[in-house]
C-alpha cells in the first residue's frame, strides 16, 4: 500500500520528519521550521503531491495571525521611532528589491524565480506567500529554497561581526541604553509620606487631584491606628500617613504638595485587600481606567499594571488589554465586584473564539479582491495575502469592536500561526519539488551567489545609515538589522551578546514595517 497517495498522511509525515530535521543543530545552527520546506521539496521531487487547498488554508491562517500579532506594534512604531524605523526598513527592503531587479535584468532571471530569491534572501515566509499567491508559479518557492540558507547564515555572521567591524563596545552601549531607559521610563516605586502641608489638611482627594497633579496613586491612608483604602471623599489631615505608588519624579511632587517621606510601611487592616486581578472580560477590554471608574464606583485603586512582563504606571487614559494583570487595592466586599468586572479567569485565556478569526479572514479575502487602476497599464490589488494582512493589521490595532474581540491570546495566536505555516510550507514545497532539479541544473551556483548578494547589500546599507547618519546605539542597530531582514535566527544570534532587551524591542518594532513593505514591493518585482 502506498501511504503517500493519501494527502493527509503525506502532509503530517512531512511535518513530523521536518521537525526532527529542523531541530538538528550543527555548531549552533539549525533550519528550524524551514526544514519542512526543504523536505517537502525533496518529497515533491520524489512524486509526492498535496492539494492546493492545504496551501490556501495555511496561507490565510499564517498571514492573518501575523497581522493580528503585528497590528499594535506596527501602528505604535510610528508614534515613537516610526520615522527612523520606517526609513531604515525602507532602505533595507528597497535596496534588496533594487539589487533583485538589477540581477533580473542583467542575468535574465525569470521574474517569478527572482521574487523567490528576494524572499529567501530576506528569510521572509510571508513574502514568499505573497510571491506564490501573485505568481501562481512554483519558481518562487524554488528561488526561496535556494536563497534561504545563506539568508539565515549570512545574517547570523553579519550581526556577529558587525560590532567588531564598527569597533563598538557592547558594555558601553548597554550602559547608555540603561541610562536612557531610566530617564524615559522610571521605575514604579512605593513610598510612605506623612501629611505635613497645612494647605492640604481637611481637603478630599477629589479636591486635591493628587493623581492629576503628580501622576502618583495613593493606595492606603493611615489615620491614627486605622488603615483604609481611600475613597474620592477621603479627607487628609495633618499627621496622616499615606502609601504612594508612583515614579521618583512623582514622589518629589508629593513631598512639595503634601508632606515628607518617612521610613514606615503601612499595613492594610483585615477588612481590605490588595490583589492581582487578571483581565479576561470583554466588557472592559479597550476601555480606559477613567471609563471604568473603579475609584468612584467600587472605592478601588489600581496601583500598577503588569503587561507583557513590564510594569506600567496606571493613568486615567491607559487602555486595558486582554491578559493585563492589575494590582488592585480595595475592601474585601468590593474586591468580589472588581474581580467579576475584570473576569480574573485563567481558563478564559485558554479559550479561543473562532468567530472573529473566521470573520476577519472573510473580510480580508474580500479586501484582497478590490483593485485600483493607475492608468491603462497598471492595476494594483492587495490579493489574497495583502487583503488578509491589511485587515488583520487593522483589527490587531483596534482590538475590539462592540462585543467582538479581534485580538487573541498569545497561545492561540502562536498555535494558529504555526499550524498555518506548516500547511503552507509542506504544500508549496511539494509543488516546487518536481521542477527544482531542472532549475538548479539551469542556473547552478549562480543563483546561490545572487541570493547571497541580495542578503548582504541591504544589511551593509542599513548598517552605514544607522551608524553614521542616524547615530543608533549598536544594540538598537543589531535589532533593526535582524528585524528588517525578518530574521529570527539572526536575533537569536544577538541574544548571547547582551543581556539588554533593546535588540528584541527594535526587532519587534521594525519587523512588521519591513514585512509590509516587502509584501507591497514584491508586486513591483513581479
Amino acid at each position: 500500500m502506498n501511504f503517500f497517495s493519501a494527502p493527509v498522511f503525506s502532509l503530517f509525515f512531512i511535518v513530523a520528519i521536518g521537525f526532527i530535521l529542523g531541530n538538528i543543530k550543527i555548531k549552533g545552527f539549525s533550519f528550524d521550521v524551514s526544514a519542512i520546506l526543504f523536505l517537502a521539496l525533496f518529497m515533491g521531487y520524489m512524486g509526492v503531491t498535496l492539494p492546493a487547498e492545504f496551501q490556501t488554508l495555511g496561507l490565510v491562517l499564517f498571514i492573518y495571525t501575523i497581522g493580528i500579532q503585528a497590528g499594535p506594534g506596527f501602528f505604535e512604531s510610528f508614534k515613537k521611532q516610526g520615522r527612523v524605523y520606517f526609513l531604515l526598513a525602507f532602505a533595507m527592503v528597497s535596496s534588496a528589491v533594487l539589487i533583485t531587479w538589477i540581477i533580473e535584468m542583467l542575468f535574465h532571471v525569470d521574474k517569478n524565480l527572482a521574487a523567490g530569491l528576494l524572499t529567501g534572501a530576506l528569510t521572509s515566509t510571508p513574502g514568499l506567500a505573497v510571491a506564490i499567491d501573485s505568481t501562481q508559479s512554483p519558481m518562487a518557492s524554488i528561488g526561496y529554497g535556494i536563497a534561504y540558507p545563506f539568508g539565515v547564515i549570512g545574517v547570523i555572521l553579519f550581526v556577529r561581526f558587525l560590532p567588531k567591524l564598527l569597533k563598538a563596545n557592547i558594555k558601553a552601549a548597554e550602559k547608555d541604553i540603561e541610562d536612557h531607559q531610566k530617564k524615559e521610563n522610571p521605575d514604579i516605586l512605593v513610598r510612605t509620606f506623612i501629611v505635613a502641608n497645612p494647605k492640604a489638611a481637611g481637603k478630599s482627594l477629589t479636591e486635591l487631584k493628587v493623581r492629576q497633579m503628580t501622576g502618583a496613586v495613593i493606595s492606603r491612608v493611615k489615620q491614627g491606628d486605622v488603615t483604609i483604602t481611600p475613597t474620592p471623599q477621603t479627607r487628609l489631615q495633618l499627621g496622616d500617613k499615606i502609601r504612594v505608588v508612583g515614579q521618583l519624579e512623582s514622589f518629589q511632587q508629593i513631598e512639595t504638595f503634601l508632606g515628607n517621606p518617612i521610613d514606615e510601611d503601612i499595613e492594610l487592616s483585615k477588612e481590605y485587600r490588595v490583589q492581582s486581578v487578571l483581565v479576561t472580560s470583554n466588557e472592559v477590554i479597550n476601555k480606559t481606567l477613567q471609563q471604568i471608574n473603579l475609584f468612584q464606583v467600587y472605592n478601588a485603586t489600581v496601583t500598577r499594571i503588569r503587561r507583557s512582563g513590564i510594569d506600567l504606571a496606571p493613568n486615567p487614559q491607559i487602555k486595558i488589554q486582554l491578559g493585563d494583570k492589575l494590582m488592585v487595592a480595595c475592601s474585601k466586599e468590593n474586591m468580589k465586584n472588581v474581580t467579576a468586572l475584570f473576569g480574573d479567569n485563567d481558563k478564559r485565556l485558554s479559550d479561543t473564539d473562532f468567530f472573529p478569526i473566521a470573520a476577519g479572514i472573510v473580510l480580508g479575502i474580500l479586501a484582497g479582491q478590490l483593485s485600483l487602476s493607475f492608468g491603462a497599464n497598471f492595476t494594483f490589488s492587495l490579493g489574497l495575502t495583502g487583503g488578509v494582512l491589511l485587515v488583520a493589521l487593522v483589527f490587531g490595532r483596534v482590538g475590539k469592536t462592540g462585543k467582538v474581540l479581534w485580538s487573541m491570546t498569545g497561545a492561540a495566536t502562536q498555535l494558529l500561526k504555526q499550524l498555518g505555516l506548516l500547511f503552507f510550507l509542506a504544500t508549496v514545497g511539494t509543488q516546487a519539488g518536481s521542477v527544482l532539479v531542472e532549475a538548479i541544473a539551469t542556473h547552478g551556483i549562480s543563483l546561490f551567489i545572487m541570493g547571497a548578494v541580495i542578503t548582504l547589500v541591504p544589511m551593509i546599507v542599513t548598517a552605514i545609515i544607522g551608524k553614521y547618519y542616524l547615530k543608533l546605539n549598536i544594540l538598537e542597530l543589531l535589532g533593526v538589522i535582524t528585524g528588517g531582514m525578518t530574521s529570527t535566527p539572526g536575533l537569536a544570534a544577538v541574544e548571547p551578546m547582551t543581556d539588554s532587551e533593546v535588540p528584541n524591542i527594535a526587532y519587534a518594532t521594525i519587523y512588521p514595517i519591513a514585512m509590509v513593505l516587502l509584501i507591497l514591493m514584491i508586486q513591483f518585482i513581479i
